[in-house]
């Protein structure tokens, strides 16, 4: 009896620059860019090796789906792809997207292994360089060719010069000041979170990094317990900058931050942010789909003595990490962990804090859940709970309904259901516009592939434009 194929469901500028002059600090005066704006990437493999992926992928998808006794006509009709182009992919005549080969690993029930052989990033990890504080910080406001921040020593910043020159604050910040500073920093902190969540990450990047230099100088000059809690409060400035750095395309501007907050966090009496900075690492290489990377690095910040809702966020990140492996058991379980970690208060004392991870999701692991299904080829539940879990986020959220929306469209797309696809990112325009987020737009570029099978489609003729437009 043929067994059939089921789906199982279960030059600097004159003007516009301002020199933000910080105490001696360790790093050297060798000054670096780090711009916020995108960076270019390294370009792929040889094309000897691509021949031999695709050689080797088609021949094991062959194997499989006749072990499997599947006809290539039927194997079309559950994955959504035509039996003319699943020949080629068989025949090495043409290379196999991660989408496909994860459906294919479902469907064909092989475990993972068809899913292993397509590589899921080709873009090469960067490693950020050691951080280096320099003695000044220079960030250039020039509308007219793009905003950048860069490390300087004091020495060049004079040889520069700056037009205009002020301290933070001396004689030392006043005891009983160092309260009322706190309180309006945090406040001020949060408003810009809320501004990340429907802004670009240039229009947030500069003034959260003059409130970073800010609380930091004010912090050295504090005693007791204000010199402690401003240095934390700098350090979750730094990784918020870091976040946005991310999202405007910089990973090693990112990678730069998460580094500085670490220090920062380390002066103020906090070492859990180094595993923090570990988690967030991770959603650099999760990006850059290195399932191998996120994977180490979510495990190596669960290790030791670490605060549950950071061992939460790692966990999260490793199910992630196994689901782009094509791994269903272990993200399964490993999501399960992350849900018991993410439920137990944090007692550390530091609940005036910003908090570390999502603050718009209701339940973060439902929705990484969703997140997860998508890239272990399971479109259909993936759909599902993004569906729902999109109910649950606020409307001003903007950054976040479009990473999760864009999601859901793709998941709606994969399984054939143009229609939905197409109005559910109709409906994401105005966010997408708003938010210029470069993460979004690796889920943006998938989702105009997927798409682009289609294109005799009134409803992606339609949509088309939008999206290219996104893309550039």
């Amino acid at each position: 009896m043929t067994p059939s194929v089921v789906n199982r469901r279960v030059r600097l500028p004159k003007r516009g620059v301002a020199v933000l002059d910080c105490a001696k600090c360790r790093g050297s005066s060798t000054a670096r860019r780090l711009s916020t704006s995108p960076s270019p990437r390294a370009s792929g493999n040889g094309e000897g090796s691509v021949a031999d992926s695709r050689a080797q992928f088609g021949a094991e998808l062959r194997r499989w789906r006749t072990g499997a006794g599947v006809s290539l006509a039927d194997l079309a009709v559950v994955v959504h792809y035509s039996k003319g182009y699943l020949s080629k992919i068989e025949n090495g005549l043409k290379r196999a997207h991660p989408d496909l080969a994860r459906r294919c690993d479902v469907e064909l029930r092989a475990g993972g292994r068809l899913a292993s052989l397509v590589k899921t990033g080709e873009h090469r990890t960067e490693r950020a360089d050691e951080a280096d504080d320099g003695e000044a910080w220079m960030v250039n406001l020039d509308g007219r060719d793009g905003s950048w921040f860069r490390p300087m020593g004091r020495r060049e910043a004079i040889v520069l010069g700056a037009g205009l020159g002020f301290s933070v604050g001396a004689p030392a910040l006043a005891r009983s000041a160092g309260g009322t500073a706190l309180s309006v920093f945090r406040l001020q902190f949060d408003q810009m979170r809320a501004l990340g969540q429907v802004a670009s990450p240039g229009a947030v990047i500069p003034t959260v990094i003059a409130q970073t230099h800010t609380l930091r100088e004010l912090a050295r000059q504090a005693v007791g317990s204000d010199h402690s809690e401003l240095f934390l409060l700098a350090s979750r400035s730094a990784e918020y900058v870091g976040w946005m750095a991310q999202e405007s395309g910089d990973e090693r501007a990112s990678l730069w931050w998460t580094d500085q907050a670490v220090r920062m966090a380390e002066s103020g009496g906090d070492r859990h942010l180094a595993r923090y900075a570990l988690v967030r690492k991770a959603v650099v290489a999760l990006y850059q789909e290195d399932a191998g990377k996120t994977i180490a690095l979510s495990r190596e910040a669960q290790a030791g003595p670490t605060p549950a809702r950071i061992q939460g966020l790692a966990a999260q990140l490793e199910a992630q990490g196994h689901a782009l492996a094509g791994d269903y058991e272990s993200c399964m379980r490993v999501l399960d962990r992350a849900r018991s970690l993410l439920v137990i208060p944090d007692d550390r004392g530091d609940s005036a804090l910003p908090v570390l991870g999502a603050m718009h999701l209701e339940d973060p692991v439902a929705m990484a859940a969703g997140w997860c299904l998508l890239d272990l080829g399971r479109p259909r539940e993936a759909a599902a709970v993004l569906d729902r879990q999109l109910q649950t986020v606020p409307e001003h959220a903007l950054r976040t309904r479009a990473r999760y929306g864009v999601r859901r469209a793709l998941a709606y797309a994969m399984q054939n259901e143009v229609e939905r696809a197409c109005e559910i990112t109709a409906e994401l325009q105005g966010p997408l516009q708003a938010i210029g987020s470069a993460t979004v737009a690796q889920d943006l570029r998938r989702l105009r592939r997927t798409l682009a099978r289609f294109h005799g489609h009134k409803s992606v003729r339609n949509i088309y434009p939008l999206l290219t437009g996104q893309l550039g």
